[in-house]
């Protein structure tokens, strides 16, 4: 039971039970105390965050989930949290922030307790509590592989093996290994292409070989000209549907009436073309789903699957007006576009392995989730590590900064702007977070001088790959993030506003460089001894200046 001192609503729908107040559809305000700092919501905001009186900021994630995780989850340094289970629309100005929910209950905890990190664990415990099982340790023990740099939609069984061959070739581990889109005959034609593909069994057997976990890059979407559209969409042919408990149901439909009962399905617009949407509130879609990645598993061996698309804005395209009232023409009207995202989610949690780029309420999970696409720019690069610490504020702490050097293809064709500083930087960062994903051949884009610092950087991440899997582990325990801001392991000491530092656990501090021509930086060091990447010692706190030229990523272990 929640006292009128854990919250401050203004509801639009509200009931009083022995003295506490329960939204049911309405609007909540939180008025900022001087000086308090929050985190949360969705994590593609890190570079606005913390959130304080000064802040200017709205989203609504019952529309979009902003390509990132999302989650509707507030937590301050001092100590308060806000909380619901359904999206919110949330809208920051003149020292308040505004939260509007169609359905839900908000919750405001005033004593979550006396830090950001005690507010945190309060929210992960309360309301979003881990699973305790472990995601998969590899993720963290060896870098992870991804052809779509260099092959992009050319995916071939030859080129596949020569480019997992070259990062061994140059002294890598074997990690995961994703083979992204194309390898397949069409969205929804989920079996290798054959005129790229001779033997595709014998090269998963031959990746399977040197050391690799191979995953197979994964849509909802299914393309509205093919066998499988045909056959799932109408099902017209009864031999097409055979196992299934009813006729259609599998696609997101555009109105409620068509042919025979079954509605058309939807045409959405993605990055592909446009194409119809799996219903996973319908069975027939789930079962269709499984049907075919069980079908890779089984006859190929993938280990698992690169989960992309399924956005909540992709769904919202699903929705029309029915009555007067907007309503989603699926199998479960009443669903909204977030539940729907989350839903594929919850589909990818039967593959464990399994990356997932984006969802809403994911928090306590044992997913791995990457930061979406990020373009090979220096403002980019800045983006990680905000973006990476606020996954951790919404419940994901197993987040991979996207590719090194970015995740642009573009930018890697031969005649293209392409900045080896650049590259490199990128991957010093990867190096000490919790993922290092190379996609981009160093040994193709980097000149000589520039692939030794590569192999360096590669070298150091196998240094601390177990104390990273120490961690995950306690992360699936726990729920805590993984990489941490100074102000979570450090509180009240005003490290709020440090975004280009970061904490992996409580005692490795990371500082890398973020811009570009330049060798050297200045590291705020909390208090305690501190010994640096160099075997320089310090004591803090104190704020030290460092050079570090482009061989050198400078970090700090507390002693």
């Amino acid at each position: 039971m929640k006292t009128t001192q854990d919250r401050q609503v203004v509801a639009l729908a509200t009931f009083v039970v022995a003295g506490a107040f329960t939204a049911l559809a309405g609007v909540c305000t939180v008025q900022m105390r001087p000086g308090e700092h929050w985190w949360g919501v969705c994590n593609n905001f890190g570079r606005e965050m913390p959130f304080t009186e000064k802040t200017v900021f709205s989203c609504d994630l019952r529309k979009d989930n902003y390509s990132h995780q999302s989650l509707s989850f507030l937590c301050s340094d001092s100590g308060r949290a806000v909380w619901c289970a359904e999206p919110v629309g949330v809208k920051i100005a003149d020292g308040k922030i505004r939260l509007e929910s169609d359905k839900g209950e908000i919750v405001i905890k005033e004593d979550a307790g006396q830090n950001l990190a005690e507010a945190f664990r309060y929210g992960s415990k309360n309301w979003f509590p881990p699973t305790g099982e472990e995601p998969e340790l590899l993720y963290f023990s060896a870098p992870q592989y991804n052809t779509w740099i260099e092959l992009t939609y050319h995916q071939n069984e030859k080129d596949i093996l020569a480019y997992a061959k070259s990062m061994l070739d140059h002294g890598l581990q074997p990690g995961i290994f994703m083979i992204d889109d194309t390898w397949q005959h069409g969205y929804g034609e989920w079996y290798f292409d054959a005129r790229r593909f001779a033997d595709p069994k014998g090269m998963m057997d031959k990746l399977h070989a040197m050391g690799f976990k191979v995953l197979l890059w994964m849509c909802p979407f299914v393309s509205m000209d093919t066998p499988a559209y045909r056959r799932i969409a109408f099902g017209s042919n009864p031999d097409d549907v055979k196992g299934y408990p009813e006729k259609g149901g599998f696609l997101v439909s555009s109105r409620k009436n068509a042919w025979g009962g079954v509605p058309p399905p939807a045409p959405i617009r993605w990055w592909n073309g446009t194409s119809a949407l799996l219903d996973f509130t319908h069975p027939n879609a789930v079962a269709w789903f499984t049907e075919q990645l069980d079908r890779l598993a089984r006859d190929y061996g993938a280990d698992g699957f690169k989960f992309d698309g399924g956005g909540v804005p992709f769904y919202a395209g699903c929705v029309g007006v029915e009555g007067g009232s907007p309503k989603m023409f699926a199998h479960d009207p009443s669903v909204t576009p977030a539940a729907q995202s989350a839903l594929y989610g919850t589909f990818a949690l039967k593959y464990k392995g399994s990356e997932y780029r984006n969802a809403f309420g994911y928090a306590g999970k044992p997913v791995i989730m990457r930061l979406h696409d990020k373009a090979h720019k220096w403002e980019a690069l800045r983006r990680l590590v905000p973006d990476m610490l606020a996954a951790g504020f919404v419940g994901c702490p197993f987040i991979c900064p996207d590719m090194i050097g970015g995740g642009s293809w573009t930018a890697f064709l031969p005649g293209a702007p392409f900045d080896p500083e650049l590259f490199i930087r990128s991957a010093q960062v990867h190096a000490l977070c919790p993922m290092m994903q190379i996609s981009a051949s160093p040994w193709r884009v980097l000149p000589a001088e520039h692939q030794r610092v590569f192999s360096a950087v590669a070298a150091l991440r196998q240094k601390f790959a177990p104390r990273f899997v120490a961690l995950a582990k306690e992360s699936a325990r726990t729920g805590e993030p993984m990489m941490r801001n100074l102000e979570y392991c450090f509180p009240g000491k005003g490290y709020a506003d440090i975004k280009d530092e970061f904490m992996m656990g409580d005692n490795l501090l990371v500082a890398p460089v973020l811009e570009k021509g330049v060798a050297s930086r200045k590291v705020v060091l909390p208090s305690g001894k501190w010994k640096a990447d160099d075997g320089q010692m310090y004591v803090g706190p104190t704020t030290v200046d460092v050079i570090a030229p482009i061989s050198r990523l400078p970090y700090f272990e507390r002693m």
